[in-house]
């Protein structure tokens, strides 16, 4: 398995990942990336931050999922419980795997890649958010030792539950 920062040439493909990950998610009566989201806007926005990233397995994008050093606004305001850390921190986002490579384990190398990128950044804590349906995403979570924190709001005003890890 091999991880880059995602180019623009991959937009058409991330996108094919990202529209299984919503037929998936409405398949599972989970109201996460309905709506048109996220769109084509939005990887374009996280490629060029430089936040989007893909993994490839012979040269193939089979999975793609952003992560950011940027603080998350939604995060400040944390209800039902708190951070583990109040220091700098990574956040991932929109993790998806394309569909004929689901159950291989490759989420759980996302979250590893992700790890080591922050402390590559002398970053010792990851935070994540999902859907509270989401029950797939938070087994993830908690199996790679993410630790429930308390819920927060999107800028949209969505619902999300939120995750620290220490690194």
């Amino acid at each position: 398995m091999e991880f880059r920062k995602s180019t623009k040439s991959d937009i058409t493909k991330i996108m094919d990942i990202v529209k299984q990950a919503q037929v998936y998610f409405k398949e599972q009566n989970i109201d996460q990336w309905q709506n048109n989201y996220p769109n084509e806007e939005v990887i374009n926005n996280d490629i060029e931050n430089g936040e989007s990233y893909v993994m490839l397995e012979n040269g193939n994008i089979i999975a793609t999922t952003v992560i950011s050093f940027t603080k998350e606004k939604s995060y400040e305001n944390i209800i039902d419980g708190k951070w583990i850390t109040n220091d700098k921190y990574g956040v991932i986002h929109r993790i998806a795997v394309d569909s004929n490579y689901k159950g291989l384990g490759l989420s759980h190398e996302i979250i590893k890649y992700s790890e080591e990128l922050c402390l590559s950044n002398n970053i010792h804590s990851i935070r994540v958010d999902t859907h509270e349906e989401n029950i797939p995403m938070q087994n993830l979570l908690k199996k790679n030792n993410f630790k429930y924190c308390g819920i927060i709001f999107l800028e949209d005003g969505a619902k999300r539950i939120a995750f620290e890890k220490t690194i």
